[in-house]
């Protein structure tokens, strides 16, 4: 278990502008994504608790051993904190082969292995990430997905108590993208260790994450499992970074509080909306919906509204379809192949989640 408090500021300089970093959280086993833009603090946040960084104030803790603590002035050095560090770069040393440089990290821990055992946890290494046949290699000679393996298993020869991994898909193709994430799924159900993972690819959030925490300018401004965040996004700003949710602005016509329901108007037209928290008639309220669950039908009816479509977009399990007002369907490729000439797109009022319109 990684618990941790972190402030870190770095005041405005003259070519720069300031930054303040202020989280906190906990990541049990399993896989923990930092999300959120490039800038937002994520790696910043690796940095602090391998020890490459020293936070101004908080604390960090894992398994219950302090690793820093700013009131008592404890910093263990980065060698001694049994964290597994996987680089954006890789950080392979160039003049050695892949079995040198994990015999190097091996040899280089603080609980050294006796030689035998050190040789036996490379050589399984090795086989568990296909690195075998490769072990002779220098890393110009290897793939980046190639890499990427090695530099995962260079950070589990030390049997760390934790994995902290900086954006590992970057860079790789949808192949390497998709066997990176066999690879890290597999580890995760072998190691039962906590793995922070920092990514601002949405797909490589949601495909490997048991929790997400959304970054947002040196702070954390959402949290929960994947399936939890799109239900509920909480505000506009969350449900921009997460993508692919149209937010509406919404006017309160009517509520009826015994059905759970109301009467909104966005996008000109009235609409049957949800249930709305803390509402009263005339006021405005942000929403916002999941592209998969609108649709595209053919005539009008309640909860349609005509649209001409602005930009269509093959993918490969679906067509998206983007309309103006940040309106977005997807719409399965069959049902697109059929469409109706004059378009309707319906807003289901069960697809309608209210949300905050700032983190603020």
């Amino acid at each position: 278990m990684i618990e941790a408090i972190i402030g870190k500021s770095f005041p405005p300089a003259e070519d720069s502008s300031g930054f303040d970093l202020s989280v906190e959280f906990q990541a049990g086993p399993g896989i923990t994504t930092l999300y959120g833009p490039s800038g937002s603090g994520k790696t910043l946040t690796l940095d602090a608790i391998a020890g490459f960084i020293a936070p101004q104030a908080g604390r960090i803790q894992l398994n219950g051993q302090i690793l820093f603590d700013a009131g008592t002035k404890v910093s263990i050095p980065p060698r001694n904190r049994a964290c597994g560090y996987v680089f954006q770069n890789y950080a392979l040393f160039p003049h050695m082969t892949v079995r040198q440089n994990l015999a190097f990290a091996a040899s280089s821990a603080s609980h050294n292995l006796p030689r035998l055992e050190r040789h036996r946890h490379i050589a399984e290494l090795l086989e568990r990430f296909h690195l075998a046949d490769l072990a002779g290699r220098k890393p110009r000679e290897l793939s980046g997905g190639q890499k990427q393996r090695a530099s995962i298993a260079r950070a589990l020869i030390t049997q760390p108590k934790a994995l902290l991994l900086d954006e590992p898909g970057r860079g790789l193709d949808g192949q390497l993208r998709a066997e990176l994430y066999t690879t890290l799924l597999d580890l995760k159900g072998l190691s039962k260790i906590p793995i922070l993972l920092v990514t601002h690819d949405t797909e490589e959030c949601f495909a490997l994450a048991d929790n997400v925490l959304v970054y947002q300018a040196g702070h954390i401004v959402h949290r929960g499992s994947p399936l939890e965040l799109l239900r509920n996004p909480g505000t506009a700003d969350v449900a921009t970074l997460l993508g692919d949710f149209t937010i509406f602005n919404a006017e309160v016509i009517t509520l009826d509080p015994a059905r759970q329901t109301s009467t909104i108007k966005m996008l000109g037209e009235e609409f049957k909306g949800p249930h709305l928290r803390g509402c009263f008639r005339g006021d405005r309220v942000t929403l916002c919906a999941r592209p998969e669950e609108l649709r595209i039908v053919g005539k009008p009816g309640d909860n349609r509204i005509r649209r001409v479509p602005m930009r269509i977009t093959e993918r490969p399990q679906h067509v998206r379809v983007d309309f103006d007002s940040g309106l977005i369907v997807d719409v399965p490729r069959d049902q697109w192949t059929a469409r109706p000439d004059d378009i309707w797109v319906d807003v289901p009022a069960e697809a309608l989640r209210q949300i905050a319109k700032s983190a603020a």
